[in-house]
């Protein structure tokens, strides 16, 4: 094949050349000049949007249309120059179909960045995570099968993957059996990621527990999920999990939960102080949301009751310091207050 961009198998006609150089290089010209015309006007109007989301998407595409120009210039000049011809005959078999697979990368790309900068102005925290979700999902199947299918159009055109896709034609049986069974995983993975964005059992950012992990969720991918913990360490979960077992979301509609404080105590307790002091305190947290705020007795043993005061906020990271700030505050003042109903455990070793 690369005989054919040897220069010395052909007489060189002067001429003829110095003709094909002008005709290439005005369609070159016009198509660079069409092509920084067009986007210059674009872009004066995409200025003028009340988002930046016109010139995403311009930005994403300039590159791409650029070369796609040139090639339209090229097969331009291909129509009145034999050499243009030749040329064109030997790259464009491989340029178009690698130009569209560009362009339509591109546009994946520009859209997803669209819709993840809609997402991030939505005051609905819900609704955004679902949407980032999808478009995170989404936007990973659509490059994939776009990039499959730019390498797969591209690859076809060469001589030697022609002849062995004919080779593979002939036995198309066991090459479906082989093509099948390796490529269950991946499909699994792809399948589990498009049910993961169409049923959402779990968002971006949700507060989720699986497999003793519990953590925000940091990333989706086609098969494997990202739980990012308090302490900054990354549980990487497979995303069948999230499908085939029961986990907990904590944030599956919103981040408003309950959550208790619980007190072991001696049955001398007197309750009715302890409480008085539990309400005033929480009274005063400007993480209280003013939901739940309740003392109760929910247990009573020969030598202890339970104690629980259940307190609510509006996100879980303020739920879990003002559960905090509740179990410190109420020991404190039960220390002083009230000493007697500590429970007291003593221990002694016995010397050898």
């Amino acid at each position: 094949m690369l005989r054919e961009f040897d220069l010395l198998n052909y007489a060189i006609d002067w001429p003829e050349l110095v003709h094909a150089v002008i005709a290439i290089g005005v369609s070159l010209a016009i198509a660079a000049l069409v092509h920084r015309l067009v986007f210059s006007v674009a872009c004066r109007l995409a200025d003028r949007t009340e988002t930046p989301v016109d010139g995403l998407v311009l930005e994403r595409l300039r590159s791409p249309t650029r070369w796609a120009a040139t090639a339209i210039a090229l097969a331009m000049a291909a129509e009145v120059d034999a050499w243009a011809a030749w040329i064109w005959s030997s790259v464009g078999s491989l340029a178009v179909p690698a130009l569209l697979g560009w362009i339509a990368y591109s546009l994946v790309k520009a859209f997803a960045a669209a819709l993840e900068y809609r997402a991030e102005i939505s005051t609905n925290i819900a609704a955004a995570r679902s949407r980032r979700t999808r478009i995170a999902i989404l936007s990973r199947t659509a490059t994939f099968l776009v990039v499959f299918l730019t390498v797969g159009l591209v690859l076809f055109q060469l001589p030697g993957v022609k002849q062995v896709g004919a080779t593979l034609l002939a036995s198309a049986g066991l090459a479906a059996l082989a093509v099948g069974a390796a490529a269950q995983p991946a499909l699994k993975s792809l399948i589990a990621g498009l049910q993961m964005a169409i049923t959402e059992p779990l968002r971006l950012g949700d507060m989720v527990v699986i497999d003793g992990h519990t953590g925000r969720v940091e990333d989706i991918r086609m098969s494997f999920v990202v739980v990012r913990m308090w302490d900054e360490r990354a549980a990487i979960v497979p995303t069948s999990r999230f499908l085939d077992n029961t986990f907990e979301n904590w944030s599956r509609a919103s981040e408003l939960l309950t959550g208790p404080v619980y007190l072991h105590l001696d049955p001398a307790a007197e309750v009715g102080p302890i409480r008085a002091e539990f309400e005033r305190f929480l009274a005063e947290q400007p993480a209280w949301d003013g939901r739940t705020g309740k003392l109760l007795m929910t247990e009573a043993r020969a030598g202890s009751v339970e104690l629980r005061m259940a307190v609510s906020a509006a996100t879980i990271s303020d739920l879990f310091e003002l559960r905090a700030a509740v179990r410190e505050h109420m020991l404190d003042w039960l220390r002083r207050a009230q000493p007697a109903a500590l429970l007291h455990s003593s221990v002694t070793t016995g010397s050898s």
